[in-house]
């Protein structure tokens, strides 16, 4: 299954794993934003808009996802994957605000992230152009995003491949494991999609919906998981590739993902995002 975003507004959720800021370095972007409670992500930012203009900046306009390559951002030294899980939802809008999002299909996503200082915004380090994230264009169907749904047994794991060798990039974490997620995720998007203020590294993402005459398709990923040592340590470079798997864990062991990396390979139930990285 394969979903063209191209007419999606795409978001981000900023946060939604416990520690994944502090080992990005941006945990201090967040300290005067207040959250509902403690666990609870700190923004949804933007990562396109289709047919932005009026007060949309215009770098959300460039079109940013690509399933093969990832095409280092000029003039930057460190950047990473941000393993996740991405979720693409059919939205209803109604005077102005969102009311439902309706679950289509889920697959892997790496939010690829500039790491800098001085960035006034999230989505400043998100959208530097063409082949600057990611998506799998092989996704999974999904009708209902609960505990009760496929989704529920879905793992994420990430990896570097750098001269022939395989390394775990980020935590191998289970979908359910994200702080919110699910019922309370989707309420939580839709509360931010209508109230989120442009404040501190947040933007009031509902005019950017209006700008886009309220889309039909909504794209999340919906957070990154902690890095491993590695992760946190290796930016990526020229002739790497960034591997995202999102695998079922009743099915195939996270050695059984080691190896359909490694051989490029990927079975039945797999959603896999392998990019090359080029200069």
């Amino acid at each position: 299954m394969t979903i063209d975003l191209k007419d999606a507004a795409c978001f981000g959720v900023a946060g939604n794993f416990t520690g994944h800021l502090e080992q990005a370095g941006e945990a201090a972007d967040f300290k005067n934003v207040k959250t509902a409670e403690a666990s609870a992500p700190k923004a949804l930012f933007p990562t396109y808009i289709p047919q932005a203009k009026d007060n949309v900046p215009l770098f959300l306009g460039k079109f940013p996802f690509d399933s093969k390559t990832i095409i280092f951002p000029e003039g930057e030294e460190k950047i990473q994957i941000e393993p996740e899980c991405g979720i693409v939802f059919n939205a209803q809008w109604k005077d102005g605000l969102l009311l439902s999002l309706k679950p289509l299909a889920f697959g892997a996503s790496n939010d690829c992230s500039i790491r800098k200082a001085g960035a006034k915004k999230i989505s400043e380090k998100k959208n530097w152009g063409q082949c600057s994230k990611g998506f799998s264009d092989s996704l999974i169907e999904l009708k209902d995003f609960s505990s009760e749904s496929i989704i529920d047994s879905y793992r994420i794991a990430s990896f570097l491949v750098r001269d022939g060798k395989v390394y775990d990039y980020g935590e191998d974490s289970a979908v359910r494991d994200y702080s919110y997620v699910y019922e309370k995720l989707i309420s939580w998007i839709i509360d931010r999609l209508n109230n989120q203020k442009n404040e501190g590294p947040a933007e009031d993402i509902n005019s950017y919906a209006a700008s886009a005459l309220w889309p039909e398709k909504i794209f999340v990923s919906i957070g990154a998981t902690r890095y491993t040592e590695f992760g946190e340590k290796n930016f990526l470079q020229n002739g790497d590739t960034a591997a995202v798997v999102l695998y079922p864990e009743d099915k195939y062991s996270h050695q059984d993902i080691v190896k359909a990396v490694e051989n490029n390979s990927f079975g039945q139930g797999i959603s896999a995002l392998c990019q090359k990285v080029v200069v």
